[in-house]
């Protein structure tokens, strides 16, 4: 049974791939054709499906700032998209009950508020996708995003405890007390080396803090994304997140099949499904009118609420206990599954455009943007040194130091991730905060005076993006980049940047001329 959901995971991931389109998509449409076959979810594929989920909410916390929580966008952004999309959503279905349209016909008040408040929410799942596909995980849209899902998983935690009756045990406030062990856990994980124990350091840590908030009737996935934020300080976070990686993507392939296993639909099933996603366009320019109010620059609004703009995995939860309780029919489960798939597919096809699409309307875009920004999307003008350094990674810093030691104060930094420049700021290193995809950065600085830009991103999406941008602010000097295959090498000198190194073997090279002046006479 485990190899055919492998053989079909396999073959329509690979299949979405070559169309490009995210597996995740060919992963969805396997669920629901195994379903059509006849196979059912098996425990081993719901237990992958929660592992999966509880790992990504483990180093989506590993990720994150809680200073990045309390921000006024954030929380009241997330808040005030909440209430307005319920009470829009209410309206919305009582007028299709007015027409009589089936299945929404016989929803009750109650029922009706039920199923506008599953749609409110965006999935954690999708989201985060995108944002590690595309390599903007601490963008300023991708922490927004982040920021904006963690408020609301956490109103869900809320939901569940009032759903089911299971308020937190008297024993939930002994959990305080892992404040006052951090110095000891820091401790623990610093003799873990940097081996095979990483990863299952990862595994104790987020299971084992899941377990302890199941214990006292808490939801363990909050459990989980709590530990990552506790942890997230620790000089190993990012070790730990990287050696989890393919466990987490590897387990979420077992969450999108079950979506497919939950239910068989009907063609008008479907119909419904397709009436409900008609709200998906209402979802985003919520989003956008919200932050564009809350003066965050019309880039950033644009790029967080179309990744924001689908419906969540947590709508199927909602309906899983509304069934139960007696609040919605079966087929309300079917529905509402359908319309979670179709928001996944159609905003993963849309982010794909999502960056040349603003660049070609961003005068348009620009014009729903307020004069004052928030001090955080205040660009500062770099300085006229040459050299551009974009992504200021470990690569990136190599790269700066070795031109700083060739050519001193001829180089600055560029990374679009503020808690790291201000830490290089104070190493001495000349880096500023900026997105390299935003065409407004670099039409706001003197092109003219940079020479040469090295791209040292992990992600091949983001050199082409930032080549894109380049180009279309006429940029006339020379552009490097690395990559890790020869493919990759091949097609990014086939979009026009100069010199592309592979990243394998010009170490393996650079270690060689290194080594080898050693015994020079």
């Amino acid at each position: 049974m485990e190899f055919i959901w492998i053989l079909f995971a396999f073959g329509l991931g690979l299949s979405a791939k070559v169309i490009t389109l995210p597996p995740s998509i060919g992963y969805l449409a396997a669920g629901f054709i195994l379903h059509f076959l006849g196979y059912e979810a098996s425990d081993t594929l719901r237990n992958l499906a929660d592992l999966g989920i509880t790992l990504m909410l483990f180093m989506i916390g590993l990720k994150l700032n809680i200073k990045d929580l309390v921000k006024t966008e954030v929380w009241l952004g997330s808040l005030s998209h909440s209430f307005v999309w319920i009470a829009v959503t209410f309206a919305f279905i009582k007028l299709l009950v007015i027409f009589s349209i089936p299945y929404f016909s016989e929803l009750s008040y109650f029922s009706a508020a039920i199923i506008a408040f599953a749609l409110s929410f965006s999935s954690t799942v999708c989201v985060v996708k995108l944002m590690e596909e595309n390599g903007e995980m601490k963008t300023r849209h991708g922490k927004l995003a982040i920021g904006i899902l963690v408020i609301q998983d956490i109103v869900a935690v809320l939901f569940l405890v009032a759903a089911t009756g299971k308020a937190p045990s008297i024993y939930a406030i002994a959990l305080v007390g892992f404040f006052f062990i951090k110095p000891w856990l820091n401790k623990l994980v610093d003799q873990v080396g940097h081996g095979e124990l990483i990863p299952l350091t990862g595994f104790f840590i987020a299971l084992g803090s899941y377990e302890l908030f199941e214990l006292v009737n808490i939801k363990g996935d909050l459990g989980a994304l709590l530990a990552g934020m506790y942890l997230a300080s620790h000089s190993k976070a990012s070790e730990i997140t990287k050696s989890l990686l393919s466990f987490k993507d590897l387990f979420l392939i077992g969450f999108f099949l079950s979506i497919g296993f939950a239910a068989l639909p009907t063609w008008s099933m479907l119909g419904m499904a397709a009436i409900i996603f008609l709200l998906v366009p209402f979802k985003f320019v919520l989003f956008f009118t919200l932050f564009n109010w809350l003066k965050i620059r019309s880039r950033t609004s644009f790029l967080t609420s179309l990744s924001l703009s689908n419906f969540s995995e947590f709508g199927l939860i909602v309906a899983a206990i509304s069934v139960q309780s007696g609040w919605l029919s079966n087929e309300w489960l079917v529905i509402l599954s359908l319309s979670v798939t179709i928001s996944f597919i159609c905003t993963n096809i849309a982010y794909k455009y999502a960056h040349t699409f603003f660049t070609d309307n961003k005068e348009y875009l620009n014009k729903f943007e307020r004069k004052d920004r928030l001090e955080e999307d205040v660009f500062v003008q770099p300085c006229d040194a040459p050299i551009v350094v974009v992504g200021m990674g470990r690569v990136g810093m190599g790269a700066y130091r070795a031109l700083e030691a060739q050519k001193p104060s001829q180089a600055w930094g560029l990374d679009a991730d503020k808690g790291k420049i201000n830490w290089l700021s104070s190493n001495g290193m000349q880096a500023y905060f900026g997105d390299a995809e935003d065409i407004n950065f670099w039409e706001n600085i003197r092109l003219d005076k940079i020479q040469l830009v090295l791209l040292a991103v992990p992600s091949v999406k983001d050199c082409y993006n930032i080549t894109a941008q380049l180009q279309a602010a006429n940029y006339q000097g020379k552009i490097a980049a690395i990559a890790r295959f020869d493919d990759e090498r091949i097609a990014l000198e086939e979009y026009g940047i100069d010199k592309v190194f592979n990243f394998y073997s010009e170490a393996g090279v650079g270690f060689a001329e290194e080594s080898a002046a050693l015994i020079k006479t």
